[in-house]
C-alpha cells in the first residue's frame, strides 16, 4: 500500500485535496459570508465535500492497486512454492519409502539413487546396481566413473547418476557437502563473503557418526535424524538449494548466511508483473537481516518485454502532452479569473474564497493530467498476462515469466518438449501381445483369469521385478482423481498393467527385495534394455532366472521362443520374428505408441 501511494500524481492529489479541505473549513468559519462577495449561499456549506471526494478517490486508488499488487504477489509466490515442491527425492525413514524436497534431506537418511538424479548430499553407497556417476562438474572428467560398496562408495553432491541404481548414506548436506565448500569458497574468492571454513574433522566425524546430533553439537529434541530437518534448516540457512536438472550456482551474501540464487531454478518478478525486478526467494525476508557491515545491494533496473516497453514509452509521450495542456489550462483559468475579478469587476483580495478558488484550478489541471496519463495501458497488458498464466495453470501449463506470452504470440514455429508438455507425462497400457493374441483396444486388455498360469507369472513376475524399486503407483486420494505414477512412466505404465491384471506388484516386490538381487543391468542408450537376475523363481525348480525388457526390435532379435497361449515355448524363427514386426509391432508404432518387449531366461541347476 505504500508503494502505491508514491505515485508522483496521487501525491499531488492529496495535496491539493488537503489544501481545498483547509480552505472550506476556513472559508465556512473565518472566511465570512461568500455571499457578500458574490458567492452562492450553498457553496460554502458543501465546498468541504470536494476536497473529500478527492480523498476517498485516492483512497479507492490505492487499494485497488495494493490488492493487484497483493494478489500478483501471492501468485508469483504460489508459482515458487510450486516449483520448489517439484523438486523431490526418495528417501527411506523408519522403513517406509518416502518423497521429500532435497532442501529436508539430513545426515543418515538413505537416499535411493537412480539413472538421472543430480546427487544433493554427499553419502556413501550401501547397495548399487551396476552405478555409474557423471563427476564432470567437480573434477572436470567427462568420463562416467564406476561406483559401488567396495569400488569407490563415495558419492558427491552436485554430480549426476548417468546409469544403475543403489543406496546411499547420506554424511553431509547444505555447506558441509562439496558443494556447499565449494560455492562456499566461490563466494570468498568474489570478495561478496566472509568465507565459512569448512568444518574440522572432528565435527564432520560427529555428523557422519551420529545424525540425532545437530551441527553445535546438540542432541535434537525428536532423537531420530531425519526429523530435525527444519531445526537443520533454520540453525543454518545457507543450506544449499539444489532444483531443476542442474545444480543451482549460488552466492553467499555478506554475512555467510544466505544464499542468492542466480539460475533458472529461482522465479524472478518482472516489472509487468507488478513489483520490483527482485528475485522471489524463500529467504527473502531473512536476507534483509543482514548485519551492519554488509555493504546494501542496488537496486537492479526494471525490464521491461517488448510491447511493455512500447506502450510506456507511448503512455509516456502522451503524459508528457497532458502536463503541457494541464498547465495551460490552470494557467488560463488563473489569468481569466484575475482579469475578471480584479481588473474588471474591482473586487479586494479575499484570502479564503479567491485561494479557495485558485486551489479549485489546481484541481481542474491534475484532473486533465489524471485523465490525459494513459496509466492503465501498461498496466492493462500486465492484468491480461496474469489472467493469461492464471489459465495456463489450470491447464497444468506453468509460465514463469508474463512476457513470455507476448513471446509465444510472435513466434511462428514452436520446437517443444513432448513429454509432459504436450503430453501429461503419464503412460498406460493400451495394446498387448500375450500368448499369441493381439488386442488392440484398451476396454479389452485381459485379465490375469485369462491367461495361462504360466504367461501370466512370468508376466507379472518379470515387470515387477526387472524394473526400478523407486518407481511404483500411489492410491489417490479421491476416487475421481487417477492413481498418482512416481518414478519412470514407462515402468509405471507395466505396474499399472500388473495392477489391471489383478496383482499387487508390492508383494513380489517384498518376496524379492533388492538385497536378493543377484545382478542388475541397468537400462542405457548402448543395449537398450534392462536385465535382472534372480535366484529360485520357482522353488520347485531351483537355479536363477534372467529377466530383459527393452526397445521391442532388440529384445526380439535375442529371442529364439515364444510362449503361445498353452503357456508352452514355440520355436521363434527369423519368419516368424519378421511376421510379428510386421503385424504387431509396426501397427503400435504407427499409432504412436512405444512399444516395449518382455522376455525371460532361465537357467536350472545341474
Amino acid at each position: 500500500m505504500w508503494a502505491a501511494l508514491q505515485d508522483v500524481t496521487l501525491i499531488v492529489l492529496m495535496v491539493a485535496a488537503g489544501v481545498s479541505l483547509l480552505l472550506a473549513l476556513y472559508s465556512e468559519y473565518f472566511g465570512g459570508d461568500n455571499t457578500s462577495h458574490g458567492g452562492d449561499e450553498s457553496e460554502g456549506e458543501v465546498s468541504w465535500i470536494e476536497g473529500v471526494a478527492i480523498l476517498c478517490a485516492v483512497v479507492v486508488v490505492v487499494l485497488v492497486t495494493a490488492t493487484n499488487d497483493w494478489q500478483k504477489e501471492r501468485q508469483f509466490r504460489g508459482l515458487q512454492d510450486k516449483i520448489e515442491s517439484d523438486h523431490r527425492m526418495s528417501v527411506v525413514r523408519e522403513g517406509e519409502i518416502v518423497e521429500v524436497l532435497v532442501g529436508d534431506i539430513v545426515v543418515g537418511d538413505i537416499c535411493l539413487v537412480k539413472y538421472g538424479d543430480l546427487l544433493p548430499a554427499d553419502g556413501v553407497i550401501i547397495q548399487s546396481n551396476d552405478l555409474k556417476v557423471d563427476e564432470s562438474s567437480l573434477t572436470g572428467e567427462p568420463d562416467h566413473v564406476k561406483k559401488g560398496e567396495l569400488l569407490d562408495p563415495m558419492l558427491l553432491s552436485g554430480t549426476h547418476v548417468m546409469e544403475g541404481s543403489g543406496k546411499m548414506v547420506v554424511t553431509a548436506v547444505g555447506v558441509n557437502s562439496q558443494a556447499g565448500i565449494i560455492f562456499t569458497l566461490l563466494g570468498a574468492t568474489e570478495g561478496d563473503a566472509t568465507a565459512i571454513p569448512p568444518p574440522p574433522p572432528t565435527e564432520f566425524a560427529t555428523q557422519t557418526a551420529n545424525p540425532n546430533v545437530d551441527r553445535n553439537g546438540r542432541p535434537t529434541p525428536t532423537g531420530h535424524g531425519h526429523h530435525g530437518a527444519d531445526n537443520l534448516n533454520k540453525s543454518n540457512p545457507s543450506h544449499v538449494a539444489f532444483r531443476g536438472e542442474d545444480v543451482e550456482m549460488g552466492r553467499l551474501t555478506a554475512t555467510g548466511d544466505h544464499i542468492e540464487n542466480h539460475q533458472h531454478g529461482n522465479l524472478a518478478r518482472e516489472n509487468g508483473a507488478g513489483g520490483d525486478d527482485n528475485e522471489l526467494s524463500p529467504d527473502t525476508d531473512e536476507a534483509a537481516d543482514l548485519d551492519a557491515g554488509a555493504k546494501p545491494k542496488k537496486r537492479k533496473k526494471k525490464k521491461y518485454s517488448v510491447l511493455q516497453a512500447k506502450l510506456t514509452r507511448l503512455a509516456s509521450l502522451i503524459g508528457q502532452l497532458g502536463t503541457v495542456v494541464a498547465t495551460l489550462t490552470v494557467i488560463i483559468l488563473i489569468i481569466k479569473f484575475s482579469v475578471q475579478t480584479f481588473y474588471f469587476d474591482k473586487e479586494p483580495w479575499d484570502t479564503g474564497r479567491h485561494l479557495h478558488q485558485f486551489v479549485r484550478f489546481v484541481i481542474i489541471g491534475v484532473t486533465v493530467l489524471v485523465v490525459a496519463v494513459p496509466e492503465g495501458l501498461p498496466l492493462a497488458v500486465t492484468i491480461s498476462l496474469a489472467y493469461s498464466v492464471k489459465k495456463m495453470m489450470r491447464d497444468n501449463n506453468l509460465v514463469r515469466h508474463l512476457d513470455a506470452c507476448e513471446t509465444m504470440g510472435n513466434a511462428t514455429a514452436i520446437c517443444s518438449d513432448k513429454t509432459g508438455t504436450l503430453t501429461t507425462n503419464r503412460m498406460t497400457v493400451v495394446q498387448c501381445y500375450l500368448g499369441g493374441r493381439f488386442t488392440q483396444r484398451e476396454a479389452e486388455l485381459p485379465r490375469l483369469n485369462d491367461l495361462h498360469h504360466r504367461v501370466g507369472h512370468r508376466l507379472v513376475h518379470s515387470v515387477a521385478i526387472n524394473s526400478s524399486y523407486t518407481s511404483r503407483i500411489t492410491v489417490p486420494a479421491k476416487s475421481s482423481e487417477l492413481p498418482q505414477q512416481l518414478g519412470n512412466k514407462t515402468e509405471c505404465a507395466l505396474l499399472g498393467f500388473v495392477r489391471h491384471l489383478g496383482v499387487n506388484y508390492e508383494d513380489i516386490r517384498e518376496k524379492w527385495p533388492q538385497e536378493s538381487l543377484l545382478k542388475v543391468y541397468t537400462f542405457n542408450s548402448v543395449r537398450k534394455s534392462m536385465s535382472t537376475i534372480i535366484k529360485d523363481l520357482e522353488p520347485s525348480r531351483p537355479g536363477i532366472t534372467v529377466f530383459t525388457k527393452g526397445a521391442s526390435e532388440m529384445v526380439l532379435k535375442k529371442c529364439t521362443f515364444i510362449l503361445d497361449k498353452n503357456g508352452e515355448p514355440q520355436p521363434f524363427t527369423q519368419s516368424h520374428q519378421e511376421a510379428l514386426v510386421r503385424e504387431v509391432i509396426e501397427p503400435m508404432a504407427s499409432d504412436g505408441l512405444r512399444t516395449i518387449g518382455l522376455a525371460y531366461k532361465t537357467y536350472l541347476n545341474p
